[in-house]
């Protein structure tokens, strides 16, 4: 156990005592807080050019309620009320007469406008779309601008679009428009969490209506989990295919058993992957703390993340030790490592039906697959719904007993594999050492 601790203590020396450790440590940090005062500088230089929009009103019923509509808007929404600046664009709709004789040809001349930048996009509106029968190419209403996607024009179009459309068939039908407003208007759907009972206080609390409890925090957690795996098993494959190639194994075997070694150099990777986890969930409380959101953290989770986290280092860790260990040269090892990777990376991808179910039968059997059950399981825990507090528990008792056979069947590999050299590994030939040592 000694000999164990000295190659541990050697591996988490010689990583955070150099600069790239301390240089990785700190850019996170200042690249997500880079990153959100990026977006916040955005946000305060807006583009305020003028929005020029042509719109082609086949139907000749929608076009000036719309060129109304945007002349209000331009009145009293684009312009801060405290400093007068322009904060937003304004919008000038202009009408351009239908070409009935060839409609291809003016949708090409709007189009080559907005390409040459004359316009800022063109609507055209369907013949028959006050009142839409069976041809859907008349009653169609459409957009054309180079992004139409992003384009906050389009969407605001929508609504004075359909309260004009609104207002002439209810004009039609010799209906008080203000009524049948009333009569038709939607009522949204809060969603909101469950109510419960502050702990310390003992009042009742709101109930949560933030989608960061439900979407924000399981991600965070996930991705937390899946950033210890990746910070551990790559510098641990390099480290072992280092020594083997610069023949640095040969002479620490000659001190240590290779059992030995490879417990020295999981615990050296924990070591050095624990001390990044835990300076950036120390930076996050007190970020969550400056921003007043310390009440969305759960607490709760750490034990079971702590938990987790060590089986998922310690089963990950000794496989990609095992690889690297049975490998000659970096080429030679990432054959081998990309299928390990899906192993890895499938969590991440699956992890949106698994938040939107939780209890689910998708959910639950996928968490309680070793591999996938470090990220999925914390996901779950995260997640709103209460899941029975039987399923974490059993898929830590099945990641605890996989980590051990993974470990023991890595050591197995590594004390054959650590000494190989110039023979290439094939798949059966690991699996042999595995089972037979």
């Amino acid at each position: 156990m000694r000999k164990t601790i000295l190659v541990a203590l050697r591996d988490y020396n010689a990583a955070v005592r150099t600069k790239a450790f301390v240089i990785g440590l700190l850019a996170m940090p200042v690249l997500l807080g880079g990153g959100i005062l990026v977006m916040k500088l955005m946000d305060d230089r807006v583009d305020t050019t003028d929005r020029r929009i042509a719109i082609v009103d086949r139907s000749r019923a929608v076009a000036p309620a719309l060129v109304e509509a945007a002349e209000r808007r331009n009145e009293s929404d684009i312009y801060d009320e405290e400093t007068g600046k322009k904060v937003r664009p304004a919008y000038i709709l202009e009408t351009v007469e239908p070409n009935e004789d060839d409609i291809e040809a003016q949708r090409l001349e709007l189009s080559d406008k907005v390409r040459a930048g004359e316009l800022s996009a063109f609507l055209e509106i369907g013949k028959e779309v006050v009142h839409p029968g069976d041809d859907a190419d008349a009653a169609r209403i459409t957009y054309h601008s180079e992004n139409p996607v992003f384009d906050n024009e389009r969407h605001w179009l929508v609504s004075p679009i359909n309260n004009q459309l609104r207002s002439l068939r209810v004009a039609e039908a010799d209906l008080d428009d203000e009524i049948v407003g009333r009569l038709v208007r939607w009522m949204p759907v809060d969603g909101l969490g469950l109510i419960a009972v502050d702990e310390d206080t003992g009042e009742v609390k709101d109930a949560p209506a933030s989608r960061f409890e439900a979407i924000g925090i399981p991600y965070a957690m996930m991705m937390l989990m899946f950033m210890l795996i990746m910070a551990t098993v790559n510098p641990l494959l390099h480290s072992v295919l280092e020594e083997k190639m610069q023949r640095i194994a040969e002479v620490l075997l000659a001190s240590v058993r290779p059992s030995q070694l490879m417990f020295g150099k999981l615990l050296g990777a924990l070591g050095v992957t624990g001390t990044m986890i835990s300076f950036y969930i120390i930076v996050g409380l007190i970020a969550a703390r400056y921003m007043n959101v310390s009440q969305s953290i759960p607490y709760h989770l750490l034990p079971w993340f702590a938990a987790y986290g060590i089986s998922a280092l310690f089963m990950f860790g000794s496989i990609f030790l095992a690889v690297g260990s049975a490998c000659n040269d970096l080429k030679e090892s990432q054959s081998l490592v990309m299928p390990l990777m899906m192993f890895i990376l499938l969590p991440v991808f699956v992890w949106f039906p698994v938040i939107k179910e939780p209890t689910g039968s998708f959910a639950t059997w996928m968490s309680f697959f070793p591999t996938f059950t470090p990220m999925l399981m914390l996901v779950r825990l995260a997640s709103p719904v209460s899941i029975p507090m039987w399923q974490p528990w059993v898929g830590l008792l099945g990641v605890a007993l996989f980590t051990i056979a993974s470990v023991w069947a890595a050591g197995r590999i590594f004390r054959v594999g650590i000494l190989m050299q110039g023979k290439p590994p094939k798949p059966l030939d690991i699996l042999r050492w595995a089972l037979r040592g």
